[in-house]
């Protein structure tokens, strides 16, 4: 570095000069830190100093450790502003080239992200002068990391380029593409992509789609699986009504769906809808539809479950006869699939297929289908089909629907594994609200019930949320006669856990009752429950007096919070519900507020003076 930038203690840049030293610092933290103050440095330095003195300072600077580096490559990027502004942008281009050839690839990214963002701020005039020669030069260095970092720097220039440019441009990017290095030929497949999307369609069929061709006949599968990516950009760039004319195309298209590495099948699998939507119908249903079916009888597991993802988008592309005949048979083989991974796949996707049907086919075709996979013993395909049954409740009603399921989803309610139960609990209020108050009390009342003793706390949270939603699906009636006395005998239950439940489902419910039914039922079990003998029984008898405290002093004579919440209302609160929290709560806050455990006095504290705060204020 220049001598004006060392320390002097009569220097008003002292402390940039000692960002500078730590720069040079052994240090590699201190170093680091440096980096990531460059910015400091440039705005005392000023625009001149920092193009003649730091910009050629870190040019040489690139012998360092990766971190140090990538931090650079990355800071580098919004240094436009720090050299004079876009005039001087290319003054930044040297020390990014050299960082784009590297050998540590988190560096080289960085380094082209920020080499593609300061294109954009150049002129033409820059662009042709000093980027493309700068992309020229990596695509034509010895060593693979620079070639590697070229094939991310053609799309930015490629649209501020003139047409003689432009076409030198492709045909180095052709160059890129035919090199020797596999590792080079994969990072062109990966850009070939993007760089597809600059050029117009004449262009592309003249000379990308060779170019792809190439690519997709690659010995290596890591480069083929690429192509997939370029095919579908070439795809949505060449008109449809263009794409049966170049037979090129389309044969690399049916050389990707049977290509023997399951790897490419695989992302042909994963990108088929997006494939299917670029092309035109005939190449769907001529092309398509036998590669969709093949693919669901692929013999690796992992192509047939990234087929069975694309089920319901491509299938909504096809004509319903289509759909039937051919496609159907191959999803139904599924529900029998080897791999418990694409039978969960399938879970997730099937119910998608119930709109495109329609009623009678979904009842046909669907319902053998869900009733055989909640059978299934890995319970992730469970769980998957029980969370998507709403789209099958709008086609064909909930009676059939129930009629059909309900019997298998009550025995999933005793599922060993509790994210199935958890899954039928969340499930529940739909069900109920479509069902009807007399069906559920009749069916699913002991089922919803029997969760509040479930042995995982995740179970009894939630129905303790399912009994509120519940109430608000029935209203505060129903839940007075078939929701409050049983948990009120819960709350005299011989199990901690079953009184503990209780607090938790006061805390819960308190927003969706009426003010008669907390006075009459809620208040004198809560009440019970303070003298109770555990600890954590009584600090959470507190924290549901803190709820109560809040849902009283709110709470008018006739409604519930929630309900009027919904409404959109004021609440006003009545002096009733205040005259409940001074006669039934703060006294048994003042006794709890005496207890032996800390913990219960704790919470007994905050409750009551709470209250007592705003009351004051």
């Amino acid at each position: 570095m220049s001598g004006n930038m060392e320390p002097n203690s009569n220097d008003e840049l002292y402390p940039i000069a000692v960002l500078i030293d730590e720069l040079k610092h052994d240090d590699v933290i201190l170093r680091l830190n440096a980096i990531h103050r460059l910015s400091t440095i440039a705005l005392a330095l000023g625009p001149e100093r920092t193009r003649d003195e730091l910009i050629p300072f870190l040019d040489e600077s690139v012998e360092d450790e990766d971190e140090v580096l990538t931090a650079l490559s990355e800071e580098l990027g919004s240094f436009v502003e720090y050299v004079g502004g876009p005039e001087y942008g290319h003054v930044l281009l040297s020390p990014l080239e050299n960082l784009a050839a590297i050998e540590e690839p988190l560096v080289r990214e960085k380094a082209v992200e920020s080499l593609n963002k300061i294109c954009e701020e150049l002129s033409q005039e820059q662009v042709e002068q000093h980027f493309i020669p700068l992309v020229v030069r990596l695509s034509k260095a010895d060593w693979f990391t620079s070639k590697v970092s070229a094939t991310g720097l053609y799309n930015v220039p490629y649209s501020r380029a003139t047409a003689p440019v432009q076409e030198g441009l492709r045909q180095q990017f052709g160059a890129l593409v035919h090199d020797d290095t596999p590792m080079v030929r994969r990072q062109s497949a990966t850009n070939l992509a993007k760089f597809v999307k600059a050029m117009p369609a004449t262009v592309v069929i003249e000379e990308m789609i060779p170019l792809f061709r190439h690519l997709a006949g690659d010995d290596q599968d890591s480069v083929r699986l690429l192509t997939v990516e370029i095919l579908i950009a070439i795809a949505e760039v060449v008109p449809k009504e263009q794409q049966s004319s170049h037979g090129i195309l389309l044969t690399a298209l049916r050389s990707l769906f049977e290509d023997k590495s399951w790897r490419v099948r695989y992302m042909v699998a994963d990108r088929f809808e997006k494939i299917a939507k670029a092309v035109d119908e005939e190449v769907v249903s001529r092309d398509l539809v036998p590669a969709f079916v093949k693919l669901l009888k692929d013999t690796e597991a992992e192509v047939r479950s990234a087929i069975a993802g694309q089920i319901p988008g491509f299938c909504t592309l096809l004509d319903r006869e289509t759909l039937l005949q051919d496609v159907m048979p191959s999803i139904e083989a599924l529900v029998n699939d080897q791999s418990q991974h694409v039978r969960a796949a399938l879970g997730t996707q099937i119910s998608g297929l119930a709109p495109i049907l329609g009623k009678d086919e979904t009842i046909l075709h669907l319902l053998p289908m869900f009733l055989n996979m909640l059978k299934d013993e890995f319970p992730d395909v469970r769980l998957n089909i029980i969370s998507k049954l709403e789209s099958v409740n709008k086609v064909i009603g909930i009676e059939r629907l129930s009629e059909s399921l309900l019997p298998a989803i009550v025995q999933l309610a005793e599922d060993k594994q509790w994210r199935v139960r958890l899954a039928i609990i969340e499930y529940v209020p739909l069900l109920a609200s479509q069902l009807g108050v007399k069906f559920f009390d009749e069916q699913l009342s002991g089922l919803c019930m029997s969760w509040l003793g479930d042995t995982v706390f995740s179970i009894r949270e939630a129905s303790t949320q399912n009994l509120k939603k519940l109430t608000e699906v029935f209203g505060v009636n129903w839940a007075k006669d078939a929701i409050v006395p049983k948990v009120i005998a819960m709350g005299n239950h011989p199990n901690y856990l079953y009184r503990m439940t209780t607090c938790f489902a006061i805390s819960t419910l308190a927003p969706v009752l009426s003010l008669p039914v907390i006075e009459d039922a809620i208040l004198p079990m809560v009440e019970v429950l303070v003298s109770d003998d555990i600890p954590n029984i009584r600090f959470n008898v507190a924290k549901s007096y803190s709820v109560l405290i809040d849902v009283l002093k709110r709470l008018p004579e006739n409604g519930t919070i929630s309900s009027l919440e919904k409404e959109g209302k004021t609440l006003k609160g009545c002096p009733q519900g205040l005259e409940l929290i001074h006669d039934k709560i703060l006294p048994n806050l003042e006794k709890l507020q005496q207890d032996d455990d800390v913990d219960v006095r704790y919470f007994a504290t905050t409750a009551a003076q709470g209250f007592e705060d705003e009351m004051q204020s």
